[in-house]
């Protein structure tokens, strides 16, 4: 058994958040989650909210409200939305609470401490017409190395390297598209190039162990040969104070939100382990160097999870050339995978809530079921390659395949249990075809976990889906429906056994991907219908007297064994309802309809 740390990327919570989010963070990471706790590990899932920088104020200005009020608004929607998907968070949290600012603070002041942060006089973006600061990434123009257009300040996604503003040609706005000044600003910089050498080894030894992405770990010792030192603090009045003389009593000076929102993974893990009563149980998952940690996100959070990161661990643990030692948390270790999606895009666009061209994850849960969508994503989702949800798509994934492939299975085996027997009948003697089958079903066991703990979902679904394509064919060609005569019943028994057995297996190969239908299959075949815990909200008051708030946790210990269970012969079974909604062929042009609506508006 492995002690497993689940690192979530961190929604930012200017407004709700769209399938194309939860396909890159959300949803491969609970899939990965819920195998590895019914593999045996000890998993820590965490992540939440993340409420400051400027584009929190920005979204405030424009609903006319303080930022704290739209972060507030904002978390409690992506809290139920996450809810409503299923992701099984330990603690799902916010960067606004007291815990995080203390963790942050001493991340910063450690680091600073072993000599990573040096003062530099720099040059800062500002708004003419409001005279507030620009972050980078709102700030694009013409890349001056590839000559991409749409480059933003801090880095351009065409050619992947590092930028600055200043080095933008024509450099705009993204708020009005003016041109903004540039003036004198003092900055903290996290000194990279101190600590480029140790990045390199850790990357080096990352990618000989063969386990990450080849376009992530690419990517990521791309970055290095160009590296320079990294601002970590802004001209902001809306984020977490610099812990230092002369600093925190500025009131336009705080920490850059990149610095703590990644810094989050941690104050999540030390807020949990408050909560639980264990105030130090978080070091199991930190300070152990046998502990493994997967990182979440989106290829746009690259940089910050593979560069930013764990330089900021590295200065912390005072493993740079300048040396040092690690401060209160001890010896942090290092990311294991950086598990990276590339980009869901929709009907052929980016998503863009400004152009309309967007469905966030609410709308589709009131409508659709949740397992669909996450059908949708472990299936056809952004794994390694971009990838395009089409409503088209969606409505033929779900009718022909989770309707009628799985949920035909399950619809039609219980029923011929319920109306022949009424409960689970005994096996007899097995035949050569049963036999085969429960040899193959069982072999999936194998084969679906190892897809996944490689993080090779959509294959990892696909087995299970061909595992499940074995069993109807079982059925099919064992005819059971044609045994009326008493003298076959002993048979008909035995195939109902085998399919049953079968059915139930091929439910726990999919649980981690569909947990709300795995507790129905299961209670339809006679169980307690809680094989996959879901989570809960939880209202909480702050560890530290802050305002009450919202987290989503669960319990997720009393998980079934990723093996077979032997059904248990005698367990009542009545006849089911369909597990899985058939949708209308007419949902296409609805859907198509309220998207051409949205972007006329």
């Amino acid at each position: 058994m492995s002690r497993v740390l689940s690192a979530v990327a961190w929604p930012y919570a200017n407004g709700p958040r769209h399938i194309g989010h939860v396909a890159g963070f959300g949803v491969p990471s609970d899939v990965f989650s819920r195998y590895m706790r019914m593999a045996g590990h000890d998993v820590l899932m965490v992540s939440g909210t993340d409420e400051h920088g400027t584009p929190i104020l920005v979204a405030a200005d424009i609903a006319g409200v303080p930022p704290r009020d739209l972060a507030d608004r904002n978390n409690r929607l992506i809290v139920e939305d996450l809810v409503a998907l299923g992701l099984s968070y330990d603690l799902f949290t916010r960067t606004t609470t007291p815990n995080h600012y203390a963790v942050v603070q001493e991340m910063f002041t450690t680091v600073h401490r072993n000599g990573y942060l040096v003062e530099q006089t720099t040059y800062g973006a500002i708004s003419p017409s409001t005279g507030r600061t620009l972050p980078d990434r709102y700030i694009e123009g013409t890349c001056p190395i590839c000559g991409y257009d749409g480059a933003r300040g801090d880095q351009c996604d065409n050619c992947g390297n590092q930028l600055d503003p200043t080095d933008l040609r024509n450099p705009r706005s993204r708020i009005n598209g003016e041109t903004p000044e540039f003036v004198e600003t003092q900055h903290f910089f996290l000194d990279l190039p101190a600590l480029a050498e140790a990045l390199g080894e850790w990357l080096d030894e990352r990618e000989a162990s063969g386990t990450w992405r080849p376009n992530v770990i690419k990517f990521s010792q791309n970055i290095l040969t160009d590296i320079k030192p990294r601002a970590m603090t802004r001209d902001i009045d809306w984020g977490i104070p610099v812990p230092l003389d002369g600093w925190r009593d500025q009131p336009t000076k705080r920490l850059y939100v990149w610095f703590d929102a990644v810094i989050g993974y941690l104050s999540a893990s030390i807020e949990w382990a408050r909560r639980s009563g264990d105030p130090d149980a978080w070091r199991r998952w930190w300070n152990d160097a046998d502990a493994l940690s997967y990182y979440f996100m989106g290829k746009d959070n690259i940089t910050f999870h593979a560069q930013i990161w764990p330089a900021e661990l590295l200065a912390y643990n005072g493993r740079g050339e300048r040396g040092g030692s690690p401060g209160a948390y001890g010896d942090l270790q290092l990311p294991t995978e950086v598990v990276s999606s590339e980009f869901l895009t929709m009907e052929g666009k980016q998503f863009s809530s400004s152009r309309g061209v967007v469905i966030h994850v609410r709308d589709v849960l009131s409508r659709y079921q949740a397992d669909a969508l996450r059908y949708f994503i472990c299936a056809a989702g952004p794994e390694n390659s971009d990838s395009d949800f089409t409503w088209a798509e969606f409505v033929r994934r779900t009718n022909g395949e989770l309707v009628a492939g799985w949920g035909n299975l399950v619809n039609r085996t219980a029923t011929m249990v319920a109306n022949n027997f009424g409960e689970i009948p005994p096996a007899d003697q097995l035949s050569p075809a049963d036999e085969a089958l429960l040899r193959q079903v069982e072999a999936g066991f194998d084969t679906v976990g190892r897809l996944i703990e490689e993080h090779r979902q959509r294959q990892g679904i696909a087995e299970a889906l061909r595992v499940v394509g074995e069993v109807n064919k079982y059925v099919t060609e064992q005819q059971p429906y044609k045994l009326k005569d008493p003298s076959e019943r002993d048979r008909l028994g035995t195939i109902l056994h085998v399919a049953v057995q079968a059915v139930s297996d091929c439910n726990l190969l999919l649980a981690p991907f569909l947990p709300n239908s795995a507790n129905a299959v299961d209670a339809a075949l006679g169980g307690t219908g809680d094989v996959a815990p879901l989570p809960r909200i939880e209202e909480v008051d702050d560890l530290d007297g802050g305002p009450a708030y919202p987290i989503i946790t669960g319990d997720y210990g009393n998980v079934p064994a990723w093996r077979r269970r032997p059904i248990v012969v005698g367990t009542p079974v009545a006849k089911p309802t369909p597990i899985f909604t058939k949708l209308d062929a007419a949902v296409v042009d609805e859907e198509l309809a309220r998207l051409q609506a949205r972007a006329s508006a």
